[in-house]
């Protein structure tokens, strides 16, 4: 579950994380008013608008904005919010906006130049264990530096018998250049971020940039955090904060229908059980010349139901010329995917896409006669090949 940057400031704060204090406004009048609350608690006579959709890049769009008094705060967070905001981590449609962080300004003069730098803490899945990603450059894209000058990418992987150890936090202060003060701030701050990751389950959180202040504290001044959903049963509290309006509308009610479904820009529509199975399946319309519509894995209870929530899933999206089932029967019986796939037809009446079903296993051969014994627009594959060809004549 992607959080927006205010919420993973908020779990970042909750474990002792110094943030850039921001409030969230969902429209001109609020921003305002939360500007007037900044300035109250904080003395900060600038105030950074920020939209908040779940997407990078939002500088480069248009998304954050410097205002230096009410007034430019009223007018930007007025333009900011209902815009549809285009990032290069967006579809060329972009998200609507629908409410805007406004923080404080925390690049205000002082002893020390102020500097930027990135933190990042991730599974590295070679190794199985958490890692700590770093770099002095900070405010870029991490994927052009990598790019550029990796030399300039430090990783501290961590033990997962003893967790973050004290030399490693100071490892990553000293790498990043720092002394004094500001060496102590990155130890706790990095320390504190690596607890907070642990502690709520995250698969992801990166800070770009963190800040050294003028005055040398080391906050985050962005925030951006994926909490793993096999965890959200120890989370409940985290529930309430999926914004749904962030979410493609087909995979929310395909999650709701209990259907693991990932919506891609393709023209063949797949229904497989079994996440290994389906990127084969992918990988089979490509060669025969198509491109995948969707992920769909309906599980191992490829029932009548279930069949037809994921045909009416599948047929919303207009672009798919043609479905391929593609069902292994270990835990499910063969004939009883191919019965779903009959009643399906039957109730829905209005499938005008040519279906190619695969199905291997137990009853296989039962599955195959009664799908060819159907009188349906539904064509029977046995061998991989077989149903690539098939898909491939469909889209000739």
């Amino acid at each position: 579950m992607n959080l927006h940057e205010y919420q993973g400031k908020e779990i970042l704060n909750s474990y002792g994380v110094r943030i850039q204090r921001g409030i969230v406004a969902q429209n001109a009048n609020e921003a305002v008013a939360a500007a007037k609350q900044l300035t109250a608690e904080t003395g900060t006579g600038w105030h950074v608008i920020k939209a908040q959709v779940h997407a990078g890049g939002r500088g480069k769009g248009g998304g954050v904005k410097l205002a230096k008094s009410l007034k430019e705060v009223e007018e930007i967070a007025g333009k900011i919010i209902g815009m549809q905001l285009i990032t290069p981590q967006t579809s060329k449609e972009g998200k609507k906006v629908h409410q805007v962080l406004v923080a404080e300004d925390v690049y205000y003069p002082g002893p020390t130049e102020t500097s930027e730098f990135y933190v990042s803490v991730l599974l590295n899945r070679a190794t199985g264990r958490n890692m700590i990603m770093y770099s002095t450059e900070g405010g870029m894209d991490i994927e052009t530096v990598a790019e550029e000058t990796p030399d300039l990418i430090f990783t501290e992987e961590v033990d997962p018998s003893v967790g973050l150890m004290p030399f490693q936090a100071r490892r990553i202060a000293f790498n990043l250049g720092l002394s004094g003060n500001a060496f102590k701030e990155m130890t706790k701050f990095v320390t504190s971020l690596y607890t907070a990751y642990v502690k709520s389950d995250a698969s992801l959180f990166e800070i770009n940039p963190v800040l050294k202040t003028s005055d040398d504290k080391i906050m985050a001044v962005d925030a951006k955090v994926t909490i793993d959903d096999n965890a959200m049963f120890r989370h409940k509290d985290y529930q309430d904060l999926r914004d749904l309006r962030e979410e493609s509308a087909i995979e929310v009610e395909a999650g709701a229908l209990g259907l693991n479904y990932v919506d891609l820009d393709g023209n063949v529509g797949c229904m497989v059980n079994g996440a290994g199975l389906a990127m084969a399946t992918m990988d089979l319309i490509k060669q025969a010349g198509g491109e995948p519509a969707n992920f769909l894995d309906v599980g191992g209870t490829a029932d009548a139901a279930r069949v037809e929530a994921a045909f009416r899933i599948i047929l919303k999206d207009p672009q798919v010329k043609a479905i391929l089932i593609n069902i292994f029967g270990g835990i499910v019986r063969c004939d009883r995917v191919a019965q779903g796939v009959i009643d399906a037809y039957k109730n829905m009446g209005n499938i005008s896409v040519p279906i190619i079903v695969r199905l291997q296993g137990t009853n296989a051969d039962i599955a195959k006669e009664l799908i060819d014994k159907s009188g349906f627009d539904v064509m029977s594959a046995t061998e991989f090949q077989e149903a690539a060809d098939k898909v491939q004549a469909v889209l000739a």
